[in-house]
Parts: C-alpha cells; sequence; structure tokens
C-alpha cells in the first residue's frame, strides 16, 4: 500500500471515541438564561435585495411598549453588545457604542446591526458607501438599508411600541445621517454624535488636501478582511520613525500590501477634492432633501478624528427647519467619542464637573423620551446647548453661531512675533521666515508618538490638547504672541485663518494653531502654569489654493494668500491670559509630508522630490496675515 493511500484511508476513519470514557460536553448546550434582566436575540433582517443583514437584540425583561434604540455599526454588532459577561444589561453594554445609562433608565430596546458586507452580515462591503446615485449604481445603500432594518424590528418584536430612534458616534454616526434620506415612518429620531461627514474637507481622509496618514491602520484592519482578522502591526516604537522610514504615505501602503483594497486605491487615485469626494459629502447630500426627522447633532470640540462633520451638517441643514422645531446642536468640551464616557477632564484640562453625565441626563434622554415615549413631556431642550470653555459654563443658544451676523474680528500677526488686534504699521519688519525640511518634520506631539488607538493607555484621544510649548521652541515654527489680556475675548464660531506667505519651493503645507496661553503660574494648578492650550488649528495643502480639485504649483518666493477655516470653538480667553498663533509647514505624522515640490499626486512622490524649502510669513501693509475670531461683544 502507498504512503498517500494509507494517509487517505486514516483521514477518512472517524475521530476515536470510547464508551468508557465518555465525553462531558453535550451534543448541544441549553444555556439557562432566565434570571437575566434581559433577552438577547441573533437575527438576520432581510434587505429588498435579498441580502441578510445580522443584528443583536436586547429586550429588557417585562418589557412592553417600549421604544427601539438603534446603532448600525462596521465594529461588530456582536462586540459591542458584549462589553461584559452578566445577567445585567447595564455591563453588557458599558463600553462603545452605548450611551449605557440613557438605555437602561429609559427601558429601551437596544438593537445594534452590523452594516452591510462586515462581520455577521452578509453583501458587499464598501467604505462609508454612497446614496444610490453616480457613484452607487446598485438599488441599495445605507438609507435602504436602515429603512428596511426598520421595518422588520417594528413588525417583528411584539414589546415594541412601534417607535425607533437611531444613534451612534464616528462612522456609527454618519450611519444617522444616512437614515434621514426617505426615512422609514417609524423612525422617530436621529442623534449623529462625531459623524464622519465630508472625508476630504475636515474629517477622517483629509483636511483640506493634506492626507490624514495616521489613519492608514484604520485602513488596513476594516477593509482588509470581512471581521478585522488582519491587524495592523507596527514596526518601530515610535510612529514618527515608522513613518519617516516609509517615505510617502503611498509606499508605506505599498509596502503594507494596502493596494489589494478598493478604498485604498480610490484614495490614491483620488487624491484632490473631485467628484468622488464632493457627491458623497454628507452635509451637501442632505441640503438638498426636505427634512422630515427631527436631529441631534452632537459636536466635540476637541475631536482628535470627525471635528468637521457636524457642524456642517447643522450649517447646511438648518435653513430647512422652517418652524426650528427639528435640528438641534449639542456642542461639548469633549474628545471624540467623550459624550457616553466620563466628561469630568481632557488631559490636563478639567471642567469642574462631568459634561458628558449633564449632557446625557439633561439633553439627550429627555430629548430622545420626547419622540420615542408615548405621553412623555416635550422637555426644555435649547435649540443649541453649547459648552463654553474657559468659563467651563453650559450656554443655552437659539442658534450656531450665537452672533452669526458679527463680523470676525481680525487678530494680526505682527512683526517682533506679536499679535495685535491692530493692523501692521508702515515700517515694520516684513515678514518672519523659516525653513521647514521634510527631512525633520514638526512632530504633532511629543515624541515618542504612539499609533492612533484607544485603551492601554493609549493617550491617542488627548493629542488635540497637548501643552503647545513642544513646537513653540523649533526654529521652523513661528509664534505669536498678545500682551497680556486684561479683559475677557470670548469667541463663538469658526475662526479663519488668513495668511499671505511665500516659499522656495513650489509645493507647501500651511498649519495654523490658535492657543490659549496660560498665565505663568497657577495657583492650585501648578502645571497648567504657562500651559499652551491649543483652541482650533487645522492644515492647508498649498497646491490647493485656487481650487480645490486642480492643484497647481506655487510659483516660487511670491506672496501669496492662504486662506481656510479652523474648527469651531466656543472658548472664552480669561483675563491674565494669552493669545498666541503658531504657524509651520509640517504636522507629522498625522498628516503626510508635503514634498515641497510640486508633483502630480503625493502618494507617489519619490524620495528625490523632498526638498528643504525656505517659508515667509508676511505682516505688512497690503500684506497683513492674521487669523478672524468669531468675537462676541
Amino acid at each position: 500500500m502507498s504512503a498517500g493511500l494509507a494517509v487517505a484511508q486514516q483521514a477518512s476513519k472517524p475521530p476515536a471515541t470510547y464508551a468508557d470514557l465518555p465525553t462531558e460536553i453535550p451534543a448541544e448546550f441549553k444555556p439557562t438564561n432566565d434570571r437575566f434582566d434581559h433577552e438577547r436575540r441573533d437575527v438576520m433582517i432581510p434587505m429588498r435585495d435579498g441580502v441578510k443583514l445580522h443584528a443583536v437584540v436586547l429586550v429588557p425583561k417585562g418589557a412592553k411598549d417600549a421604544p427601539i434604540l438603534l446603532t448600525r455599526t462596521p465594529y461588530d454588532a456582536n462586540r459591542l453588545t458584549s462589553h461584559a459577561e452578566s445577567s445585567h444589561l447595564g455591563p453588557v453594554l458599558t463600553g462603545y457604542d452605548n450611551a449605557t445609562d440613557v438605555i437602561i433608565d429609559g427601558g429601551y430596546i437596544r438593537v445594534v446591526e452590523d452594516v452591510r458586507g462586515k462581520h455577521g452580515s452578509e453583501g458587499d462591503y464598501v467604505v462609508n458607501r454612497p446614496l444610490r446615485g453616480p457613484l452607487n449604481p446598485t438599488p441599495v445603500d445605507h438609507a435602504t438599508d436602515t429603512y428596511d432594518t426598520i421595518d422588520w424590528l417594528v413588525k417583528n418584536l411584539p414589546e415594541t411600541n412601534g417607535k425607533v430612534g437611531i444613534l451612534g458616534i464616528s462612522y456609527d454616526g454618519f450611519l444617522p445621517l444616512m437614515a434621514l434620506v426617505d426615512p422609514h415612518p417609524a423612525l422617530k429620531v436621529s442623534v449623529p454624535m462625531n459623524p464622519m461627514v465630508d472625508g476630504w474637507i475636515g474629517d477622517d481622509w483629509f483636511h483640506n488636501g493634506a492626507f490624514r496618514q495616521l489613519n492608514v491602520g484604520w485602513i488596513y484592519e476594516q477593509v482588509g478582511t470581512r471581521k478585522g482578522e488582519a491587524k495592523w502591526w507596527t514596526s518601530h516604537f515610535d510612529n514618527y520613525d515608522m513613518y519617516m522610514q516609509a517615505g510617502s504615505a503611498g509606499e508605506l501602503g505599498r509596502r503594507r500590501g494596502l493596494d489589494q483594497t478598493g478604498f485604498w486605491r480610490k484614495l490614491i487615485e483620488h487624491p484632490s477634492y473631485d467628484a468622488f469626494w464632493r457627491e458623497q459629502a454628507v452635509d451637501r447630500q442632505l441640503a438638498k432633501r426636505p427634512l422630515k426627522v427631527p436631529v441631534m447633532l452632537v459636536h466635540s470640540l476637541w475631536d482628535q478624528e470627525d471635528i468637521y462633520g457636524a457642524p456642517a451638517v447643522y450649517r447646511a441643514i438648518e435653513p430647512l427647519d422652517r418652524d426650528n422645531d427639528k435640528v438641534f446642536l449639542t456642542i461639548g468640551p469633549w474628545f471624540h467619542g467623550q459624550m457616553i464616557q466620563d466628561g469630568s477632564a481632557l488631559g490636563a484640562i478639567k471642567f469642574r464637573a462631568d459634561t458628558a453625565k449633564q449632557f446625557r441626563r439633561d439633553v439627550l434622554a429627555p430629548f430622545l423620551a420626547r419622540y420615542l415615549k408615548d405621553g412623555a413631556p416635550q422637555g426644555d431642550i435649547a435649540p443649541v446647548t453649547a459648552f463654553e470653555t474657559g468659563t467651563n459654563t453650559w450656554l443655552r443658544l437659539k442658534g450656531w453661531p450665537p452672533k452669526p451676523e458679527e463680523p470676525r474680528k481680525p487678530l494680526y500677526l505682527r512683526a517682533g512675533q506679536t499679535l495685535s488686534f491692530d493692523a501692521p504699521a508702515a515700517g515694520d519688519a516684513e515678514f518672519d521666515e523659516y525653513v521647514s525640511d521634510p527631512a525633520r518634520p514638526v512632530p504633532f506631539r511629543r515624541r515618542p508618538i504612539q499609533p492612533m488607538g484607544y485603551g492601554g493607555g493609549n493617550t491617542w484621544s488627548e493629542w488635540l490638547v497637548d501643552d503647545q510649548r513642544e513646537a513653540s521652541g523649533r526654529t521652523d515654527v513661528l509664534a505669536y504672541v498678545s500682551d497680556v489680556l486684561t479683559s475677557p475675548v470670548r469667541v463663538a464660531g469658526e475662526p479663519i485663518a488668513s495668511l499671505v506667505a511665500s516659499t522656495s519651493g513650489s509645493d507647501s503645507d500651511w498649519v495654523v494653531k490658535l492657543i490659549d496661553v496660560y498665565p505663568d503660574e497657577v495657583a492650585g494648578d501648578e502645571p497648567m502654569g504657562g500651559y499652551q492650550l491649543a483652541v482650533s488649528m487645522d492644515v492647508f495643502r498649498g497646491r490647493y489654493r485656487e481650487s480645490l480639485e486642480t492643484p497647481r504649483a506655487i510659483p516660487a518666493g511670491e506672496p501669496l494668500p492662504y486662506r481656510f477655516a479652523l474648527p469651531n470653538v466656543n472658548h472664552v480667553f480669561l483675563p491674565g491670559h494669552r493669545i498666541m498663533v503658531q504657524v509651520q509647514s509640517s504636522w507629522f505624522p498625522l498628516y503626510d509630508r508635503n514634498p515641497q515640490t510640486f508633483v502630480p499626486n503625493i502618494f507617489l512622490a519619490k524620495p528625490g522630490d523632498y526638498v528643504k524649502a525656505t517659508q515667509r510669513v508676511f505682516h505688512a501693509p497690503g500684506k497683513a496675515s492674521l487669523v478672524e475670531l468669531p468675537v462676541i461683544p
């Protein structure tokens, strides 16, 4: 007998079992969960095209006429509903993406569903699947999937009152916005928190054309496999070194195999703000449609991932709310997703109270109850509820910004690296300059730099409130500082960076930071002495100064205007503090390096394209650089 045949015969034999010592595992184990305070149901919900989506349904024991709170997610419905092995629903839900106290205290039926193509759901996965149209020729999108899901839930959960609310954070916050497109009649309220809205202008993938390359790990794990089995790996303790060694973001992706994924190839093919990005920008899409469902947008002032989305959607859809009763906005002093966690502090910044709990108790819970619970009181929810940092006070406002008719007040960069509300004077030095070296880019935070992530001591969520003294001491960062303030300066809305600058290269990035400089000593909180707290900051890729869609080389040495919006603020610079504006040309490795030589596609830049450049920031009459502040009288 050949060795191959012997192996085949052995393989065909049933596994050995022994009657004298049988297995102790039953043929089917049936858990006895009758003492649990909730019932868990795993269901497959059919969509209109025959695809079935997996959902976890958690029904409180004894529920009757209960409303449903739905979250749709690419992050594994099983994991988001299994934070603990417990007979109690609270521990099971405590963690991302659950406002646990609101769910439990409100007696809601909790439903978490895997989006199409991820984890337990069938179908094809497309990152932020666009609405049906030019970018999506299929008959389905997240709007239809949400409609079909709600339709099934209200018909198949006997414990419900037939009213559904949808909420979620980040990608899970993008999906409640999609639900607003041709919504199901049973959808009564939507709460998008820190939603992904425009991936090119200011959310996850780019900011004003600069690629957020720290997100390559998310893309690798999210798009590499259906269930996220492929894990991004590190090769250096300091991520700064890892990204420097790779060179361009495109080369890093190629080395890690990302070009196998469809989404990475789309990023490489669309580095500019072309129709691919414009047609899927959620704020643009919703502005074209009637508003049928009440929506509360929740925004974090220090959202390190999606700081653009919620205010952009508010700006787009608030004009559709003719009776001022369907669009609400909450602005909190939080990092991305902190509104469902402890909100007493963010990094070194303390707020004197758990601001997140205050929001959930005083705003979110009554807002949901108003629309989802039969006979619930209307509640006294302001159109805009905004936390003012500096004074650490909640404000009730009629709209955002609170004074849209107020012109922004120019804060001028002046000679001697000073700041003033007075314009530059003739005879002052015309410009300041620094050398931007791609071989030595400015770190976006103190090194060693951790990977993007949460838990295990990772402080990624705090980087926007890092002390900016580390940068202000570098020779390739300009730091303009005001005199000590003798009266408060309140700003609420969107600051605008307006630079007149030149470069000796043919392309350049411009980073502008608006900073609150604390007094040299702070009694009772010594580590805050001299702290440089970034209030608002962002980057602009210079090649897009004339057109966001068509990049053009920058004429070397020519002073040119660069004007771009910074993230929204609601802050008071207090007496005894100073205001600072920093300007630099790299922010690494959060954003990919600009080679400072114009190339058609920076993803494909070669090592020889990266050159030093002398950067000049002008502050002279007729060439004034400034930040337009939304000062509230």
